[in-house]
């Protein structure tokens, strides 16, 4: 070793021992500790007491200091470890248990504090009054506010200057509505501790919450911040002041002042999520609520804040949810009551928004806050009497808020007031400068299909709106409806000369080009777009979708998804679609790469976690997708679906116990689930507990009586048991609940496998003349007969069909091929019409080129075929008919490529015997 390396290393040595070549004494460091925490510096404090801790791991004083030092830092966890310690190694308990008590309380240990130190007593009064205070709190946290009234009793008598339960005395007695006695203490405190935060903090919330005095609170919260730039509590309070005064810039100020010390406190994320609420970037308040969520699931004001920003962000299913189960925690919370019926509304559920409005009525009726949403629920219960009522009385609240005229109007209309309601939203529009009653009124006259008077409260709009195309758009809107697509076209072309970035307009008159078979201008039309704007996330999406539905192929379309994600990398739908693409091409690689990519730049999205999962079950990577659905349920631990989820993939891993345990897990957190019922359903039958099976089937019949799928589901477990009586007798049961198609299908079928014909006969026969539109039945007969190569009475229900709907290509092709079977004449027609209808879909694309090969029109045909396989390049029964194409061509080379390939699949294709049989001829 060279003589510099000796001199380095033992310096190293000491550098890395901190303190053992210093000299100094563990009890030198603890002192100098002691320093620096009365100067406030906590960091270099833990430094040094480490240091001491080092050199004597039994310094019962250094031990104390540590767990008192990361108390203070909001570390309970790691305080009450410190605590313990000390007391193992002989510090005294009337200095360690106050501290340790409060720790445990932080870590929400109330019960624990009661059993642990409920009776004891530390001899000294500061301390004993220490612990009574924290066993107030616990008990009141316990709900036994008789225990909590007597520790704190004997707190203030063990030391009647104690500020913590003087602090607390105060509380009490502003709860007790005694807000001049509460100050009085407060001031007191104040006098004889000028330095107390908490007392500064109380006096502040005082002036806010029971004297309405926002200025004098901020400046009692300020001066606690002046006494300790650090108090998180302060910071807290300033932040809620600021939100309810709407300056959010200086609450954004604020906030990067408070997240400089305390940016992975709960507390600080909780408000970081409600003020970008406020702020309206639900993006940010959503990515925020999923991370607090896992770690307070049952948080009300958590779930409240997480239901109002699904509601904001249209997931309303999931805002329900979070919503319900804020109001499960806390029935009283008058947000979460107003955002759910909000929710229930526009999820089209009338009935459980009537519900949700009755629980909010107190003895003097609804709050008057919930007059105008009461009057919508009302309006879609169908009593627009009572509607009209509680309209009236929100309008008498504040008669000049345009937009509750506009409702009592639209109120008017709905129970048959037609005149004086359109009078009304006349006369609103006329007088008021909003919109409200402009857009009010067009919609009226829309839904009265009164298109005239449409354009005309069109024009007073555009007169209100020169300059926005809302109006125009609208105006084109209508013309499509009188199918004047001349004039449509202008008018969507006006709201884009108006703003050239106006996406709606650009999409209606691409959809036109589309009607018009000019695929090549509805691109141009985006491009447009996208050379304005080359990040326009719309366009891009729009464009990768027309180039699919034009038949692009796929390499092209991801082309176009890569672009849109590399635009706005923030954006989910690309992602999911780029996803979705591959899965649907069966490039399950591909797809994983996406989708692992995707989670790592977007890892708080559920959308794409559940894309992830998915991709890896279908890829047959099932334990890592039992993993990432996993960590889908720690971040929506109140949602159904990623139970089902991981359900389903523990299914395909043939864990089915654990599947099913996860299902009921699903339906313990919502009940009404039709997903999970049916899963379990499924679950329980192929274990054959099929009486657990029935008791769910006939719960859902209870929870929707007049919906088939439990019906359904009761008689499918009884035929999947070959009980076809019972099955019978339960879709029977069903009809007589409701007349649904599933039910008569799954009868007429029944009736068919019990050798019933004569009767399955007699029902449909009843069943059309009853129900001679259903088109869903129709088409079931007409594939039952297409199987059983009935052709006449195949081409007669698809003929049905076709005076019900005109346009259905489905029956439009299968009609072709019947057509076709039984000679008759204008098939190739009707498949052509089905392919117009729904361009770029194989199995119709295969219809159409067997028909044109049966005319001889073979390259129409092979380019048919061709494009069809592009689209679907594993489909083999395509390949198998190209072959024959370019057999009848005379194209033997190119029938025997697409034979050898379907030679390569082996069994996996059933039609070997005909491959071999056609390969022999070539």
């Amino acid at each position: 070793m060279s003589m510099h390396l000796r001199n380095i290393l033992p310096t190293l040595a000491c550098i890395g021992l901190l303190v053992a070549c210093s000299g100094e004494s563990p009890e030198a460091q603890l002192a100098s500790a002691k320093e620096y925490l009365a100067k406030k510096d906590n960091k270099a404090a833990v430094i040094q007491i480490k240091n001491a801790l080092q050199q004597n791991p039994e310094l019962a004083e250094a031990r104390y200091l540590l767990g008192a030092t990361l108390l203070d830092e909001g570390n309970p966890v790691a305080a009450e470890v410190e605590f313990r310690k000390a007391l193992a190694v002989g510090q005294p308990e009337h200095t360690v248990i106050p501290g340790l008590a409060r720790a445990m309380l932080m870590l929400g240990q109330a019960k624990k504090v009661v059993d642990e130190f409920g009776n004891t007593r530390l001899g000294k009064p500061a301390a004993d009054a220490s612990l009574q205070s924290t066993l107030t709190l616990a008990y009141a946290a316990l709900g036994k506010p008789d225990q909590a009234q007597s520790a704190l009793s004997a707190a203030l008598a063990a030391d009647p200057t104690h500020a913590p339960a003087l602090l607390l005395s105060a509380r009490q007695k502003a709860a007790n509505r005694d807000f001049d006695g509460a100050m009085a203490v407060v001031d007191d405190l104040i006098a004889r501790e000028p330095g107390n935060t908490e007392a500064w903090t109380l006096k502040g919330d005082l002036f806010l919450y029971t004297q309405n005095k926002p200025d004098d609170a901020l400046a009692a919260y300020r001066k606690a911040l002046e006494l300790n730039p650090k108090l998180v509590p302060a910071h807290l309070a300033i932040l809620a002041v600021l939100m309810r005064q709407n300056k959010l810039d200086e609450a954004s100020k604020q906030l990067v002042q408070l997240k400089q010390f305390a940016a992975k406190n709960p507390q600080v994320k909780f408000v970081e999520a409600q003020l970008a609420y406020q702020k309206k970037d639900f993006k940010l308040a959503r990515d925020l609520s999923q991370e607090l969520l896992p770690l307070a699931p049952k948080d009300p004001r958590l779930l409240q804040l997480a239901g109002a920003v699904e509601l904001q962000l249209g997931s309303v299913a999931q805002a329900e949810i979070y919503l319900s189960s804020a109001l499960k925690a806390a029935p009283g919370l008058p947000l979460a009551r107003r955002l759910l019926i909000a929710t229930y509304l526009r999820s089209g559920q009338p009935a459980k928004a009537m519900t949700a409005l009755t629980a909010a009525a107190g003895k003097d009726g609804l709050p008057p806050d919930l007059y105008s949403l009461a009057g919508e629920v009302y309006l879609q219960n169908g009593d627009a009497r009572t509607a009209e009522e509680y309209f009236a009385k929100a309008l008498k609240l504040d008669p000049g808020d345009a937009r509750k005229r506009t409702a009592l109007a639209i109120t008017q209309l709905a129970s048959g007031h037609t005149e004086v309601g359109l009078d009304e939203l006349q006369s609103i529009s006329e007088s008021d400068t909003g919109v409200t009653a402009d857009l009010a009124l067009i919609s009226a006259h829309l839904r009265r299909k009164e298109y005239d008077k449409a354009l005309a409260a069109i024009d007073k709009l555009e007169a209100k709106q020169p300059d926005r195309p809302v109006a125009a758009n609208l105006r084109g809107r209508v013309q499509l409806l009188q199918k004047d697509n001349v004039a449509a076209r202008k008018s969507f072309e006006k709201a884009l000369a108006i703003d050239p970035s106006f996406f709606a307009a650009a999409a209606s008159l691409a959809s036109i080009d589309m009607a018009e078979k000019k695929p090549d201008e509805a691109r141009k039309r985006f491009e447009g777009l996208l050379a304005k704007n080359p990040k326009n996330g719309q366009a891009l999406l729009a464009l990768a979708q027309l180039a699919a539905v034009s038949g692009g192929n796929k390499d092209e379309v991801a082309a176009l998804l890569t672009k849109a994600i590399d635009a706005n990398p923030t954006e989910v739908a690309p992602r999911l679609l780029l996803i979705d693409l591959h899965l649907r091409n069966k490039d399950y690689k591909q797809a994983l790469a996406v989708a692992q990519s995707a989670v790592t730049a977007l890892p708080n999205s559920p959308e794409l976690l559940t894309a992830l999962g998915r991709t890896q079950q279908v890829s047959g990577d099932f334990n890592q997708a039992i993993a990432t659905y996993g960590k889908l349920i720690a971040m929506q631990p109140l949602l159904p679906q990623p139970h089902i989820h991981l359900a389903e993939a523990l299914v395909v891993s043939n864990d089915k116990k654990s599947a099913e345990q996860s299902l009921r897990k699903a339906l313990e957190i919502d009940p009404r689930s039709v997903d999970t019922q049916r899963g379990l359903i499924m679950l329980l039958v192929d274990a054959k507990k099929y009486p657990d099976a029935l008791a769910i089937a006939r719960q859902m019949q209870a929870q929707r009586p007049s919906e088939a799928i439990g019906f359904a589901l009761e008689g499918d477990i009884h035929a999947g048991r070959k009980d076809l009586e019972s099955a019978a007798a339960a879709y029977r049961a069903g009809l007589q609940h409701v007349a649904a198609p599933i039910l008569a299908i799954k009868l007429h079928g029944t009736l068919l496998a019990a050798r019933k014909v004569a009767e399955a006969d007699k029902f449909a026969a009843i069943w059309l003349k009853a129900q001679p539109r259903d088109v869903a039945f129709l088409t079931y007969l007409g594939d039952l007969n297409l199987a059983r190569k009935d052709f006449g009475a195949a081409e007669k229900n698809y003929r049905a069909i076709l005076k019900v709907q005109p346009d259905n290509p489905v029956a439009l092709n299968n009609l072709a091929w019947v057509t076709q079977k039984v000679g008759g004449k204008g098939a190739l027609t009707l498949a052509q019409r089905a392919n117009d209808l729904a361009p770029n879909q194989p199995a119709f694309m295969d219809t159409l080129a067997m028909l044109l090969a049966n005319e001889q029109e073979y390259a129409k045909a092979t380019d048919l075929l061709n494009r069809a396989l592009t689209l679907q390049p594993t489909n083999a029964g395509i390949r198998l008919n190209l072959a024959k194409v370019y057999m009848s061509a005379g194209d033997k080379a190119a029938a025997k490529a697409q034979l050898d390939l379907l030679v390569q699949l082996g069994d996996k294709f059933p039609a070997q015997v005909e491959v071999s049989a056609m390969l022999k001829t070539l």
